[in-house]
C-alpha cells in the first residue's frame, strides 16, 4: 500500500527557452506551501523536480526530497519567446504521453499548452492558453475545446494556465489538490495572491483573426477598424465586402469565428476599454462615443465580454486615481 504521508512529487519540465520564472516561482510557492502543512501538523508533501533531457536520457536535476520514484504531477512551464513547432516538441511529447500512461496529472502554463496540444493528450478536452496565441493555438489543434476566457481550465487529469503569470493560480490549485484547502488560502495569504477565480477576458485584448485569407471578409475588417464599429450595421458590412447579406454573413464567420454583430461589440468594448483606463468621462458618454445610445445595453455588453462592470474595470485599470 501507498504510503499517505509520502510527498507527492511534481516535476516542472525544462525545455529550450522555458521561463525560468515559472520553475522558481512554483518551487518557492510549494516551499511556502509546505511550510504551512508542518504548520498545522501535516506533513511536507509536496515535492519539487526539474526534470530535463540530456544526452543519457531524462533525469532530474534538482530534487527537493532525494530518492527514487516518478512524478504524480508534470508541469510544463511557458515559453518568452514563440511556441515549440511540432518537430521540437516530440521528445518531450512522447515523455508527457509515458508519464500520463503511468497516472500522471500533466499541466500548463501560457504556452507550454502547445506542448500538451502535441502530445495528443488535449485532444477533445477542455484547455486555455495565453490570449495572444489563442488563434495559433486552434489552428494547431482544433480538436482541443479552447476556452479563451479562463485564467485556469481543469479537466481531472489535465490542467491548464493561461497567461505567463497565471502559474501563481496553477500553483495554488495543486497544494489545494495535495494539502487541502486551508494551506491552499494561507499560502495565497502569504504570498498576497488573489485566491478567488479570475478571468483571462479582464486582461486580454481583441485580436482578431486577419489570416485567413478572404479578401472581402478583410476589407471589412479594416473598414470596421478604421471607424472603431460605430455607426455600422450588417447590410453596410456586406455593401463593402460586395457580397449578398447571406452570403457575407456566412463567410464572415467562417473567417473570423464571430457573427458581424459580436465582432462591432468586441471592437466598440475595445475602443471604451481605453476610454475607461485613459479617461474620467462618464461611463454614458463613453457608451455613446463609441456606438451606444442605450448606455445599460451598453454595460451589459461590457460585462459580458470583459467579466468586469464599467466601473469595476475602470476601478482595477485605470491610470488617472484623482
Amino acid at each position: 500500500m501507498p504510503d499517505p504521508q509520502a510527498p507527492v512529487e511534481i516535476a516542472l519540465l525544462l525545455y529550450p527557452g522555458c521561463q525560468m520564472a515559472t520553475v522558481h516561482g512554483l518551487g518557492d510557492l510549494f516551499s511556502v506551501a509546505n511550510s504551512h502543512a508542518r504548520d498545522h501538523g501535516g506533513a511536507q508533501r509536496i515535492r519539487c523536480s526539474h526534470w530535463s533531457r540530456g544526452p543519457d536520457g531524462w533525469a532530474r536535476g534538482f530534487d527537493s526530497h532525494p530518492g527514487p520514484g516518478q512524478p504524480q504531477i508534470v508541469v510544463v512551464p511557458g515559453r518568452l519567446g514563440p511556441p515549440l513547432s511540432a518537430e521540437e516538441s516530440a521528445p518531450y511529447a512522447d515523455w508527457l504521453r509515458d508519464r500520463h500512461a503511468a497516472g500522471a496529472v500533466l499541466a500548463s502554463v501560457c504556452v507550454g499548452a502547445f506542448l500538451l496540444g502535441h502530445s495528443g493528450l488535449l485532444s477533445g478536452r477542455r484547455a486555455t492558453t495565453h490570449w495572444y496565441f489563442t488563434e495559433a493555438f486552434h489552428q494547431a489543434f482544433p480538436d482541443v475545446l479552447l476556452a479563451p476566457e479562463a485564467i485556469l481550465v481543469e479537466e481531472g487529469d489535465m490542467l491548464t494556465a493561461a497567461g505567463m503569470m497565471a502559474w501563481t493560480d496553477l500553483g495554488l490549485r495543486l497544494v489545494h489538490r495535495v494539502l487541502g484547502p486551508t494551506v491552499m488560502a494561507d499560502t495565497a495569504k502569504f504570498l498576497l495572491v488573489d485566491p478567488a477565480g479570475r478571468e483571462q477576458r479582464h486582461y486580454s485584448a481583441f485580436n482578431p483573426r486577419l489570416s485567413h485569407g478572404d479578401a472581402a471578409v478583410l476589407r471589412v475588417q479594416h473598414w470596421l477598424q478604421s471607424r472603431a464599429g460605430r455607426d455600422v450595421s450588417v447590410a453596410q458590412m456586406a455593401a463593402e465586402a460586395g457580397l449578398e447579406p447571406r452570403t457575407f454573413l456566412r463567410r464572415f464567420q467562417r473567417a473570423t469565428g464571430q457573427r458581424p454583430t459580436e465582432y462591432v461589440q468586441h471592437l466598440r468594448v475595445a475602443a471604451a476599454r481605453e476610454r475607461l483606463e485613459f479617461s474620467r468621462d462618464p461611463v454614458e458618454r463613453i457608451a455613446w462615443d463609441v456606438g451606444y445610445e442605450d448606455a445599460a445595453a451598453f454595460r451589459r455588453v461590457f460585462q459580458r465580454v470583459t467579466g468586469l462592470s464599467a466601473s469595476a474595470y475602470r476601478d482595477r485599470f485605470g491610470t488617472l486615481r484623482h
